[in-house]
């Protein structure tokens, strides 16, 4: 095909530790009060808020602790102690600070770690009567997995414990029902996919980590907490007859013929699916990773903008925007209106997810598809994305339909360090090995 492995390994490279990870080593630590800023423009030049969304601080040193696991042996020492110092002053944070008297995770905390809410325009304040600052178990989940990380890094005990008690405190709320899921709620009669990819790629991941720290019982818990959420993903949000993963479907495993359950999420579900090919690579389930494979290339064939290129946030399971009908209780429903206001929206975040996913199979099953595929994303991806600004280095996360630069709020008002470290920390090295065979 004319490409070279060496150049992708070499863009990755150049990507990581020449753009994107110096500005958060020089921008993102907060060293005075402990954790990170992430609260960014979207084109990065402005640090708009100094609030620590639990979600991202996970995030981060989930970010700091991969690097250290990974990569010491690529930096110079000093670059690694810093990693090092920055990944413990959020460790610290999160451990002090981030659990409420309830022992659920605050979504928000203000710079020196109390809890607050946003009001509309940005500012903090306290919670008022019947509000609670615990507005998303996702957020407990990313402190989990960051502190989980951390601990393997470090051989950190008092980290493991610190995630292993939330993660079975978080299993707790599942159970009872009680939790919220900002910033995409889910309206009574529902359940969402994102929950139970989530609890896979946590549970897989401290399973690992069980095993690191000699825990037989508990790494054995992990892995049948992770075979029941592939299960479900699998058996009951990918349906047959669509050939996709639907983002919501009904309590009774049941698809629902409304808008909320006709959509699907393409970047979702190709990250879920790399979480998936994990799984089935540490089970040895050949079947199950192809089948994961698969459901990327249903997730490209079906989300590609074929007008503009690139993946959109949102779309209906035909390939279409999102449609279907809104019951009356649900118009003002939040998703509703994301899935309107949205799901043109080009994020960085679904292509970098891409481009593991793409390596990651391909390097295993070497299909032309895979290949093919790759280049494609690859392209799009560092045409759009990386920031003309290389004074600023990291990329441009959110852009519209033909790819402008919008600065709007699709998630949570940060700038996350996440996605775009994790898939260029885990592709480099399956690049580099496609390299060797291929040149």
């Amino acid at each position: 095909m004319g490409r070279s492995y060496e150049k992708l390994a070499r863009t990755y490279r150049d990507e990581l530790f020449g753009n994107i990870l110096p500005f958060w080593m020089k921008r993102g630590i907060d060293w005075r009060y402990g954790g990170f800023f992430t609260c960014f423009s979207n084109d990065g030049a402005t640090l708009l808020a100094e609030h620590k969304f639990t979600w991202s601080q996970g995030r981060f040193v989930w970010m700091l602790a991969r690097l250290l696991r990974k990569m010491r042996d690529r930096v110079e020492p000093g670059q690694a102690r810093q990693w090092l110092e920055a990944a413990e002053a959020g460790v610290d944070f999160l451990m002090k600070y981030s659990r409420l008297a309830s022992g659920n995770c605050a979504f928000i905390l203000d710079r020196r770690g109390s809890p607050v809410l946003l009001d509309p325009d940005g500012k903090s304040r306290r919670a008022a009567g019947g509000e609670g600052y615990d507005l998303s178990i996702f957020a407990d989940y990313f402190v989990i997995y960051g502190l989980a990380e951390y601990a393997a890094a470090a051989w950190s005990r008092e980290a493991y414990d610190f995630a292993l008690n939330l993660f079975d405190h978080v299993l707790a709320r599942l159970e009872s029902g009680n939790y919220r899921t900002d910033p995409y709620p889910v309206p009574p009669g529902y359940k969402t996919h994102g929950s139970f990819m989530i609890n896979l790629e946590t549970a897989q991941e401290l399973a690992a980590i069980a095993a690191q720290f000699g825990e037989r019982d508990t790494e054995a818990r992990m892995r049948a907490l992770a075979k029941e959420s592939a299960a479900e993903i699998m058996n009951r949000f990918r349906r047959p007859d669509d050939k996709v993963i639907l983002e919501m479907i009904g309590t009774d495993n049941q698809p629902i013929d409304t808008l909320l359950g006709r959509f699907v999420n393409p970047g979702h579900i190709i990250e879920d699916m790399w979480f998936m090919m994990h799984w089935a690579g540490r089970t040895g389930d050949e079947q199950l990773f192809a089948d994961a494979a698969e459901t990327v290339r249903r997730a490209l064939e079906l989300g590609w903008d074929k007008q503009y290129g690139g993946l959109p946030q949102f779309l209906d399971k035909s390939g279409e925007p999102p449609r279907g009908k809104v019951p009356p209780e649900l118009e003002n429903h939040e998703m509703v209106r994301k899935l309107g206001a949205n799901w043109s929206n080009k994020l960085w975040w679904p292509h970098s997810e891409a481009i593991y996913a793409l390596l990651l199979a391909f390097e295993r099953l070497e299909q032309p598809w895979m290949e093919q595929w790759l280049w494609r994303v690859h392209d799009y991806t560092m045409a759009t994305f990386p920031n003309p600004d290389r004074q600023v280095g990291e990329w441009i996360q959110i852009r519209d339909r033909r790819g402008k630069p919008e600065s709007k709020v699709v998630a949570l008002p940060v700038k996350d360090p996440f996605h775009i470290t994790r898939a260029l920390l885990l592709a480099l090295p399956v690049a580099e090995r496609l390299a060797g065979k291929k040149g």
